[in-house]
């Protein structure tokens, strides 16, 4: 692979070898892009024995190295979060480490007793009252005794691992296009940039599962093996249990039960899928795999694996969520918001990270069809309780959202 240097007339040719003839030396330089966005990008350089053994040659060899250009045939493409993570980093890229009043060190409650996010137990009579009491309170809860299967859980981790585990030129096979087009299925690195240019610590792949006639299949990745059938077996369970979520929501607002499931458009409801891949963090105390934000949908239901990450802001404070083995988390979004008047709240939630584990999960996003119009119910708005949202198709919601436009 050709370089051109900034300072020489001639080109040096740098690739990594494994012969145990010569020494390998990586050199992790960041090398300024575009927007003073930093890309690290690898260099190896391959010396001889002869000249490892003379440190002065090979400090001028690494100098000379570090004031190469990113290749022409890359051009400016970047690096994926799990590739940055694979470069072994001593330091956090700075495009990666938030501002002090987001860092996690600084913000997460560590001043006693944390309050425990409700758990309730589908399979117990009266749980509907639990779930309409924690949308009140918190705007999320852990679901236990749901239905779905540990295999179907299982089997749907498996291929979302093994999905991360393909080399990048598989992957990117099935790129995201940019998200502010309203397209939001595919593979990539970041969704949108903060209002201070940040960056998240997180790669994701995102897919419509249901129903069908909006399912694309041509972006289902063709590796792994079962793919297709365990997102398709997971997502049926996912659909039964959000009627059973809807119907206690309505019923807890005093509403026909299903009175929900038709405000957001019964059978022609959306399954977004996602897949979330938090790499080992250098710095993790500094980063966010996901910043602070609430869902756009109706209701998420998520899929974590037992490295913490999770955090509410509940009262002034950001709390962990506790993993609970085989429980599903289910996040209240804006339209469940919404349509209940502000009855039910949209929970303020991020991501953190692990400086030695990788943390995944995998939400299932229920949003109503595009061309829905969402605004509050008709029974919930009275003289003394006016609208508090402007009603909105959800395509236009989700742009203004995506685009950080006034709703």
């Amino acid at each position: 692979m050709d370089f051109e240097l900034l300072n020489s007339k001639h080109v040096i040719q740098l690739q990594a070898f494994s012969d145990i003839n010569y020494v390998n030396i990586t050199v992790v330089h960041f090398v300024e892009i575009t927007d003073n966005i930093h890309c690290p990008f690898i260099y190896f350089c391959r010396f001889s024995a002869l000249l490892a053994t003379n440190p002065a040659c090979v400090q001028e060899q690494v100098e000379t190295t570090k004031a190469c250009r990113i290749p022409r045939s890359m051009g400016e493409a970047h690096l994926s979060v799990q590739e940055l993570a694979a470069a072994s980093l001593g330091a956090l890229p700075p495009e990666f480490v938030r501002s002090e009043h987001e860092q996690p060190a600084a913000t997460t409650f560590r001043g006693g007793a944390v309050p425990d996010t409700p758990v309730i137990d589908m399979s117990e009579p009266g749980c509907g009252a639990y779930v309409a009491e924690a949308a009140r309170e918190w705007g999320l809860f852990q679901v236990v005794n749901h239905g779905v299967p540990s295999s179907v859980v299982a089997e749907l981790q498996r291929v979302g691992r093994a999905f991360f585990d393909l080399p990048r030129e598989e992957k990117e096979r099935y790129a995201m296009d940019d998200p502010a087009s309203g397209k939001m299925e595919g593979y990539g690195t970041k969704l949108q940039r903060d209002l201070e240019g940040k960056k998240t610590w997180n790669d994701f792949f995102f897919h419509v599962v249901a129903p069908p006639e909006q399912v694309n299949h041509g972006i289902w990745p063709r590796s792994p093996a079962g793919y297709r059938e365990a997102n398709e077996a997971y997502c049926r369970h996912v659909q039964r249990l959000t009627r059973e979520l809807y119907g206690h929501l309505s019923l807890g607002l005093g509403l026909e039960e299903g009175a929900m499931a038709e405000a957001f458009g019964g059978d022609r409801l959306v399954f977004l899928g996602k897949i979330n891949f938090y790499p080992p963090c250098p710095q993790p105390e500094l980063a966010l795999g996901l910043a602070p934000h609430t869902d756009m949908s109706t209701l998420t239901v998520l899929v974590p694996n037992e490295v913490q990450g999770l955090q509410i802001f509940k009262d002034g404070h950001w709390y962990d969520v506790k993993y609970v083995p085989g429980a599903l988390i289910i996040h209240i979004g804006d339209q469940i918001e919404i349509f209940s008047n502000g009855a039910y709240k949209a929970v303020l939630h991020r991501t953190t990270v692990n400086k030695e584990k990788t943390r995944m999960s995998w939400p299932v996003f229920v949003e109503p069809p595009a061309d829905l119009v969402v605004g509050a119910h008709p029974q919930l708005v009275t003289d003394e309780n006016p609208a508090k949202y402007k009603a909105k198709k959800y395509k236009d919601y989700q742009h203004c959202k995506i685009n950080k436009l006034p709703m």
